[in-house]
């Protein structure tokens, strides 16, 4: 069996590095593709002086997470691979990372946990649990609901997760004009909207550097709310989440995001002009347009 670990990068060198190597160690990995988002920091000239088994592409332009996942997982189909293991290039998987991944050979998409390379007691992506409405950010928490070492139907891609090449045949790539931030989520849905087996494995680890306010309380507790101080990621995440609320949800979803996100802009971390960006981002979603993050870059 073919396993292919597909690495998206920008401008990271050093994390990108730091990555390599510990897939250097993996003995489960046939061969790892690294696609590079036109870094300017040495990436490209670094990775052309690789050789075995890692193979790069330097794109012309930097596509973000999005166009680097859509890229990567064709290169992947087309050189055969049965399995593709995708990250970004700040996490680290730990040693025995993809060995206890491949146990759990009866699913279709799935992943480790993610976990704060800092406080590894703590997900650096929050958990909403199957069944209800409880958000965890407690590995502990995690590992409490978890049945047969795993949690089924969630997963959090493209952390360290595994894709079969069945499923990509079936569904097909990422959506390359997301950009970033909600790419992985659609890619999520889309699977889980083909019937595909889903999962986490408890037993299974990347650590990842925080990312900040991710599932910041909001409306006296009951809710919470992904806020990033990067304009871009708040303009993505406003586009790409009400256009994936209204495939796969509904409109009722889509009105509650667009509540949540006054609400919180306006009381839980006043900032007005980030409703202004978020009502840019959600109508050129609604109109089809994936081109107005480009301001940003």
């Amino acid at each position: 069996m073919r396993v292919a670990a597909v690495v998206v990068t920008f401008n990271r060198l050093e994390l990108l590095q730091r990555l390599l190597e510990r897939l250097g160690d993996v003995a489960e990995l046939t061969e790892v593709l690294v696609v590079d988002n036109a870094s300017t920091d040495g990436t490209g000239e670094w990775l052309a002086g690789q050789g075995g088994s890692v193979h790069a592409r330097t794109l012309t332009e930097n596509r973000g997470g999005a166009g680097g996942f859509h890229d990567g997982l064709a290169w992947a189909m087309e050189r055969g691979a049965d399995l593709v293991w995708l990250m970004d290039d700040d996490g680290l998987p730990d040693a025995g990372c993809l060995a206890t991944l491949l146990e759990h050979d009866d699913l279709d998409f799935w992943g480790p946990l993610v976990v704060d390379e800092a406080q590894p007691d703590r997900l650096v992506f929050p958990i909403r649990l199957p069944g209800g409405t409880s958000v965890v950010h407690r590995l502990a928490d995690v590992e409490a609901a978890a049945r047969n070492g795993r949690i089924d139907d969630i997963v959090i891609p493209f952390n360290g997760v595994l894709v079969t090449r069945e499923l990509v045949e079936r569904i097909g790539l990422p959506r390359a004009e997301f950009f970033i931030w909600g790419d992985d989520h659609e890619y999520r849905l889309r699977a889980e909207a083909a019937g595909a087996r889903i999962a986490t494995i408890v037993g299974a680890q990347v650590r990842h550097p925080s990312v900040g306010d991710l599932g910041t309380p909001m409306m006296f507790g009951r809710t919470t709310y992904n806020h990033s101080p990067s304009e871009l990621k708040a303009y993505c995440m406003a586009r790409n989440n009400t256009v994936n609320l209204r495939d796969y949800r509904g409109w009722p979803h889509v009105l509650m995001f667009w509540a949540k996100t006054i609400w919180f802009y306006l009381f839980t971390r006043r900032q007005p002009g980030r409703i202004a960006l978020s009502a840019r981002g959600a109508y050129a979603g609604l109109r089809g347009d994936f081109t107005g993050h480009r301001r940003f870059l």
